[in-house]
C-alpha cells in the first residue's frame, strides 16, 4: 500500500513539473520560440506554432500524469520529449557552453544546460521507475474520451493563452511613421567601455538602447543574436546602460559578446532612447525611419529595409 501511495506521489510530482515547464515557458514565450529558430532548421514564421505544440505536449503530459489516466503512453511521451531536450542541452553546451539560462523553466527559475540536463536525467530514472511499477488507471474504449479531452485541451491552451500574431512585423514596419535625428554626439562623446565607431552616422543600422538587467532586453538581444548570426552583413549596434559588472552575466545569458557595444549611462542614455527598454531603432544617416518593438523585429523586413 505505501509502495503505491509513494508511486502515486511521484506520478503527480512528474506531472506538476511538466505543467508548470510548459507554463513558465509560455510568459515570455519569445525565448523558446528563439530556440527553434537558433537550432538552424525552423525559420520565424514556424517557430511560433512548433513552440506552442511542444508547450502543448508537456502540458498533456502532465495532466494525464497527475490524473492517472493512459500512464503507459503519458510515459513514453515524457521519456520522448525529455530526450529530446537532453540533445539540445548537450548541443547547447558543446557550442556555447555552460553558461547561461537554458529556458527550461522560461525566465522563472534560470537554469544551466548543465544544471537542466541533471534534471532532465533525473526525472528519465524516475519515469523508469514508474514504467515497470505504476500502471495507472486503464482507459477502456468506451470512455476513450477520458484522454481525448485532455489531450484536446492541452493543444488549444498554449494558442489560447498566448496567441500568435500572425502578421505583426510587415505591418508594423510598413506603417508611415515621422521621421526624426537621432543625436549621436552625445554617444560619442559619453559612451564608456567602447567607443562607438563615426560609422554609425551613416549608412543603415540596427540600434539597440538595452539596460543590462532588463528582461525583455534580453529577449530582444537573444532575437536580434540569431538574426545576426543568420546575416552577419546586417549591421547591428549596442548601447547598453547599467554597471560594467552586470555586463558578464548579460553576456552569459544573452551570447552577444561579438555585437558591437557600448556602454552610456544617465540622462544622455534616456535622452536617446526614452524610458521604456529595450528601444530598437532602424537607422538611416543618423535618422530614424522607424521605432521597432522587439516582438515586432522581423529579419525579412530588416533586410528588405536595408536593401531600399
Amino acid at each position: 500500500m505505501l509502495k503505491k501511495i509513494v508511486l502515486s506521489v511521484l506520478c503527480i510530482l512528474m506531472g506538476v513539473i511538466f505543467l508548470y515547464s510548459g507554463y513558465t515557458k509560455l510568459y515570455p514565450i519569445e525565448p523558446f520560440e528563439y530556440t527553434f529558430v537558433d537550432l538552424g532548421f525552423i525559420n520565424w514564421q514556424i517557430a511560433p506554432f512548433v513552440a506552442r505544440l511542444m508547450i502543448a505536449a508537456e502540458f498533456a503530459i502532465g495532466i494525464l500524469l497527475v490524473l492517472h489516466i493512459n500512464l503507459r503512453m503519458a510515459y513514453k511521451m515524457a521519456i520522448a520529449i525529455l530526450l529530446v531536450f537532453c540533445v539540445y542541452l548537450l548541443l547547447l553546451m558543446i557550442i556555447v557552453g555552460n553558461k547561461g539560462n537554458c529556458g527550461c523553466f522560461g525566465t522563472a527559475l534560470p537554469m544551466t544546460p548543465l544544471q537542466a540536463l541533471i534534471k532532465n536525467i533525473g526525472m528519465l530514472g524516475a519515469f523508469a521507475v514508474l514504467y515497470k511499477f505504476h500502471e495507472g488507471w486503464d482507459v477502456k474504449d468506451k470512455k476513450r474520451y477520458l484522454v481525448i479531452v485532455p489531450i484536446a485541451v492541452s493543444l488549444a491552451m498554449p494558442f489560447v493563452l498566448n496567441p500568435v500574431e500572425l502578421d505583426y512585423s510587415q505591418a508594423y514596419l510598413n506603417k508611415p511613421e515621422e521621421n526624426f535625428k537621432l543625436e549621436l554626439d552625445s554617444l560619442y562623446k559619453d559612451a564608456t567601455l567602447n567607443i562607438p565607431p563615426t560609422s554609425l552616422s551613416k549608412g543603415k543600422h540596427v540600434m539597440a538602447f538595452m539596460s543590462l538587467k532588463c528582461p525583455h532586453c534580453r529577449i530582444a538581444a537573444k532575437k536580434i543574436r540569431i538574426i545576426h548570426e543568420r546575416n552577419p552583413s546586417l549591421s547591428f549596434y549596442f548601447v547598453l546602460n547599467g554597471d560594467e559588472e552586470n555586463l558578464k552575466p548579460f553576456f552569459e545569458d544573452t551570447h552577444t559578446e561579438e555585437i558591437p557595444h557600448c556602454i552610456l549611462l544617465g540622462r544622455n542614455f534616456i535622452y536617446l532612447a526614452g524610458m521604456d527598454m529595450p528601444t530598437i531603432y532602424l537607422v538611416n544617416n543618423s535618422t530614424v525611419e522607424h521605432w521597432v518593438n522587439y516582438i515586432d523585429l522581423d529579419q525579412k523586413e530588416i533586410e528588405k529595409w536595408v536593401a531600399e
